[in-house]
């Protein structure tokens, strides 16, 4: 079976950047939507990003339209989420996912890594 691996994650200081990487080993990303989710201490895992399937359509939630990217490069099976402007609010794990279809929907997704921490200090 597919694995999901992120990596990247760390400290950094309020308006600095990250990059998480989600490496897909086992199976193809090509045929899956990709999506970034996470979930900050005592939270509820929530949306982040998303990318669909050729021709990689992207969709952002509100708290990160503007400040973070995610792409994909199939051919490396490598999905990224470039976060920029870091604010101490963005502090959570970040899970990388696939989905069947492109949806902001948690439940839409089957395959899900391990997550990476980010933390982002004030």
């Amino acid at each position: 079976q597919g694995q999901l691996v992120e990596s990247g994650g760390g400290l950094v200081q309020a308006g600095g950047s990250l990059r998480l990487s989600c490496a897909a080993s086992g199976r193809s990303i090509s045929t899956y939507a990709m999506g970034w989710f996470r979930q900050a201490p005592g939270k509820e895992r929530e949306f982040v990003a998303t990318i669909s399937q050729d021709p990689g359509n992207t969709y952002y939630a509100d708290s990160v339209e503007g400040r973070f990217t995610i792409s994909r490069d199939n051919a490396k099976n490598l999905v990224y989420l470039q976060m920029n402007s870091l604010k101490p609010e963005d502090t959570a794990i970040y899970y990388c996912a696939a989905s069947a279809k492109y949806s902001v929907l948690l439940d839409s997704y089957n395959f899900w890594g391990q997550g990476a921490r980010v933390t982002v200090s004030s």
